[in-house]
């Protein structure tokens, strides 16, 4: 939504991991919320605290909406619950639709399709959103490499 919780977070999260596979430099990763509620601003305190207990740093990246250009320019677009869902797929040229996916499409295995928006709760919810990110985008990753996008 505001682009200063779950989305960061994973961007912080998926760009982490790549660099673990030293795949850094093969992506684009970017993370843009659907509300301008935040533009320019550092993400939450409280997601950058529980993302720095677990050694990734969120603190360099800025809020921005989604720019028209980002359903050409990106292959991946990758939502955290059914609302952005829908607001994306509808701002979206429909020969760029079939780009927009649920991010926990590749957490099958966590039997949730939304990744919950922690900025009312307590420092709990921050710590589930990371666990969730984590295994959507080491999900994410074996996708990519079993489709032949990554060989690693």
């Amino acid at each position: 939504m505001g682009n200063i919780c779950r989305s960061p977070t994973a961007e912080g999260v998926f760009s982490a991991m790549l660099g673990a596979h030293d795949l850094l430099e093969v992506f684009d990763v970017d993370s843009a919320g659907t509300h301008a509620y935040h533009i320019g601003d550092a993400p939450d305190l409280r997601a950058q605290k529980a993302a720095r207990e677990r050694g990734v740093e969120l603190k360099h990246l800025k809020a921005r909406k989604v720019r028209p250009q980002d359903f050409e320019e990106f292959d991946y677009i990758l939502v955290m619950d059914d609302d952005n869902h829908a607001i994306m797929y509808q701002a979206c040229p429909d020969d760029h639709k079939h780009k927009i996916r649920h991010f926990l499409e590749y957490a099958p295995h966590l039997n949730q399709r939304e990744v919950p928006d922690p900025y009312y709760g307590g420092a709990y919810g921050f710590e589930r959103v990371l666990d969730m990110v984590e295994a959507a985008s080491a999900g994410f990753i074996e996708t990519l490499r079993r489709e032949g996008v990554l060989t690693i």
